[in-house]
């Protein structure tokens, strides 16, 4: 491209930005024929080629003022009047067209950050990802964490939820929160292990009340397998170990005084209790366990209470 006065540059810069635009407004396939996309690359390039940094800072303010844009009339407003799935399933949608739209700004303003590389600042990938951060998750964060708690929560109870949708929003925790510590996908960790700690303790105290220690420890297995199972599908392997951890502990660790006296209560002999060792003989921990299955696990413990061998 030719010589080009700056006021045509930034109609031409605007024209890019405005059809980019239209992917997060509700049209994601929209797309850039090779002419646009040569037109808009070489228009950035030939207003940044122009000596001094007058041209680029106010290039690099227009791509980070059209992020902001977008967010605050679209993104926002659309989030705005969700809740729970509905909020999740809408911010994956944004948050996957929002992507879309960076990715072709930077491409047509990728001499600009090549430039600005070179001085050690942010890129452009990373600033539309600190722009969806500070107004969108910084906002909404506390919301869309308890809208994931909800959904694990119904399909603790057994009801049929979205494994792909909550896979998703985790990712969005990862993404949006990997130069962040603790990260949102932390946050979320931590929340929903103290969460789990506290339902299954309010369950234990029932069973260990209520419950024969056979049906109590057939109960341990089944919910830990089922914990397995469900969320292997959307945390990450190390959270699904903390949560099985947290289920030893609640379930096992903090009631082996209680276990012992029902077994003693009980009269079970030592054949019965090998029997029911037997039971969740093949259920394993995970690798980070001391024992290597719930069998083991519960063996060791009440032989450490009530010398069991």
């Amino acid at each position: 491209m030719q010589s080009i006065e700056l006021d045509e540059g930034l109609m031409i810069v605007e024209e890019a930005i405005q059809k980019a635009k239209k992917i997060v407004e509700g049209y994601p396939e929209t797309k850039f024929t090779t002419e646009e996309y040569t037109k808009f690359h070489a228009c950035v390039y030939t207003l940044c080629y122009k000596p001094g940094d007058g041209n680029k800072a106010l290039l690099h303010e227009r791509f980070k003022k059209s992020l902001e844009e977008t967010i605050n009339s679209t993104v926002l407003p659309s989030l705005a009047a969700k809740e729970n799935e509905f909020l999740l399933r809408e911010l994956v949608l944004m948050w996957s067209n929002y992507k879309l739209m960076a990715r072709w700004l930077c491409r047509f303003f990728e001499y600009l950050d090549r430039y600005y590389s070179n001085f050690g600042c942010v890129s452009l990938g990373e600033t539309s990802i600190d722009c969806f951060r500070s107004l969108v998750f910084n906002v909404l964060h506390s919301r869309i964490q308890a809208a994931a708690m909800s959904l694990i929560n119904e399909e603790r109870y057994g009801k049929q939820i979205d494994s792909k949708l909550l896979q998703d929003v985790m990712s969005i925790f990862l993404e949006i929160g990997k130069n962040r510590s603790p990260s949102y996908y932390e946050n979320f960790e931590q929340a929903m292990l103290e969460e789990t700690a506290a339902f299954y303790s309010q369950l234990s105290s029932q069973w260990v009340l209520y419950d024969s220690l056979t049906d109590y420890i057939q109960k341990v297995n089944w919910c830990i397998m089922q914990e397995k199972e469900r969320t292997g599908h959307y945390l990450h392997p190390t959270s699904v170990l903390k949560l099985i951890q947290v289920l030893q502990c609640q379930l096992l660790d903090l009631n082996t005084l209680k276990l012992v006296e029902k077994l003693q209560s009980q009269n079970c002999s030592q054949l019965d209790y090998q029997e029911i060792l037997s039971k969740c003989a093949g259920l394993s921990l995970g690798e980070e366990s001391s024992t290597s299955t719930l069998g083991e696990h519960l063996s060791a413990l009440m032989a450490k209470s009530a010398h069991i061998h």
